[in-house]
């Protein structure tokens, strides 16, 4: 397919085909909605789940934990089985089984069951997403139609989380923890009757094998990684356990290495990240999730503990974050074909930087309009500006047989950059604490107030963390993202559906 100047002006097509091109898009766009989602709703609703089952503190994490650890960790060979067996198939599978495991999870009578089906969902969504990225990438060829795609794909990932908190904050106060995991259920099945209806089959064509030796050691060693990080903010870095997690996935995901450079058909391709425009977009997007974690996590902390706000009332306080990444996405979606990825990247990304810095600034007696409020609103719509351009970036080139596993890698490395980000900005929180009380209390008169102080302290050193994280994915995308705005428009057209 060439794409000519003209055609970038041409009349919109408005025929039944492109009809069912926008509502494949919509369907594609609540999958990923489903995943992002499920990944943050949970989170308000914890407290109340874990006295309802009688769950300890030391196991409660692996309500959230067991979802990322089975999503990050079998997403390479999700996207490899979307590419072999038939994205839409895959797509379709992977949303009845999301389908079940939420039902599952609310209807959970301990905790082994509610954790089973954490995993469970987890799985799913990692057959799920892979595929429905390579959908939207061989359904959308026209460039100025794929730049819409794809930033509207880019609000969903970026406002999902947000999303999910609202919801969860609403769920949780006037019905019950367990519709934060059922409300999934429906929606999923309707997603599945409309995918068959609308979106069109895809798949990879000539090699076909699968690499399993491949497959088990980047599984396993990704999740010893995220395992390992999980431990040491709870037990420490010096920890038996934690070392022995780390080693253990240095060994098997350099074994991985090694395998991938001698397989005749290995999971991933080692040209599919070593090209410096996907490569760029793949480590950036791990230097982000890592970063941006923070934002929900400890703001999340911040206006319930030190602000007082309600479940509920926490939830609302994201919507600003909503907000931001819907006018990002829309104002990326309408330059990125004028102006290429890098730029946008690149552009984004500093303001996301700028607006982390400003959300050092919160204090003890500080208020949510003043000092939060704008910065959600420089983070997010920085972030609607990256994700459409990253997540196009990151399959320029791309052949049509790998196309499902770079997708994956788009998802990999977000969930595993949230997972160690999470991990790691709560060891240097917990770190910040105990030295910000220990050279105080000498010379404290109020036990509480010093307790406090240290506690916003510490979430403004987990912020500045974040920032130095995301100003790290700004240089990167300028320096090693080269695809211009021909690149990417070119790119646009090379992928026909199957």
């Amino acid at each position: 397919m060439s794409i000519t100047t003209s055609d970038a002006h041409r009349t919109p097509d408005i025929s039944p085909k492109s009809r069912s091109r926008w509502l494949a898009l919509a369907v594609i766009a609540v999958a990923q909605l489903l995943i992002v989602l499920d990944a943050t709703i949970v989170n308000i609703a914890l407290p109340t789940a874990q006295k309802a089952l009688h769950i300890s503190d030391a196991d409660r994490q692996w309500m959230i934990t067991a979802y990322t650890l089975a999503f990050g960790g079998l997403l390479l060979l999700g996207g490899r089985i979307a590419d072999f067996t038939g994205r839409k198939r895959a797509f379709i599978i992977g949303l009845l089984g999301f389908a079940a495991a939420s039902a599952l999870g609310g209807l959970a009578t301990n905790a082994f069951m509610l954790f089973s089906a954490r995993a469970l969902q987890g799985a799913f969504g990692a057959l799920m997403a892979p595929a429905a990225l390579s959908l939207l990438t061989v359904t959308f060829t026209e460039p100025r139609e794929r730049a819409r795609a794809f930033g509207v794909y880019g609000a969903i990932a970026g406002g999902g989380g947000a999303v999910g908190l609202l919801m969860g904050g609403l769920l949780t106060e006037y019905a019950s923890w367990r519709w934060t995991l059922l409300v999934s259920t429906p929606i999923a099945i309707i997603a599945a009757l409309a995918a068959a209806r609308f979106v069109g089959e895809s798949r990879a064509e000539g090699n076909t094998h699968y690499d399993l030796p491949g497959a088990l050691t980047s599984t396993a060693g990704l999740v010893a990684l995220v395992y390992g990080f999980t431990k040491a903010s709870e037990d420490g870095w010096d920890s038996p356990t934690t070392i022995g997690f780390l080693v253990a996935a240095v060994l098997l995901l350099v074994a991985f290495v090694v395998i991938e450079l001698r397989s005749s058909h290995p999971l991933l391709p080692m040209r599919v990240i070593l090209d410096r425009n996907r490569g760029g977009s793949f480590l950036a997007a791990l230097l982000i999730g890592s970063g941006l974690f923070g934002v929900f996590l400890f703001l999340t902390f911040y206006l319930q503990i030190t602000l007082g706000y309600s479940a509920l009332m926490t939830g609302v306080a994201f919507l600003p974050f909503t907000l931001g990444i819907i006018l990002g996405a829309g104002v990326s979606a309408q330059l990125q074909t004028r102006v290429g990825p890098r730029l946008l990247m690149f552009g984004g990304l500093l303001m996301s930087t700028i607006g982390m810095v400003m959300l050092t600034r919160i204090g003890v007696d500080t208020g949510f309009w003043t000092h939060v409020f704008p910065a959600e609103l420089v983070i997010s719509f920085g972030m609607g500006v990256t994700f459409g351009p990253m997540s196009n970036t990151a399959l320029v080139g791309v052949a049509d047989h790998d196309a499902g596993v770079a997708s994956a890698l788009i998802n990999t490395t977000q969930q595993i950059g949230g997972s160690l980000g999470t991990a790691l900005l709560n060891t240097i929180f917990t770190s910040a604490v105990a030295a910000y009380i220990v050279d105080r209390q000498a010379t404290a008169s109020d036990p509480a107030s010093l307790t406090a102080a240290a506690t916003v302290h510490s979430y403004t050193v987990a912020f500045w963390w974040s920032a130095a994280l995301i100003g790290l994915a700004a240089i990167i995308a300028l320096v090693l993202v080269k695809a211009g705005r021909e690149e990417a428009n070119a790119n646009a057209g090379t992928a026909v559906m199957v």
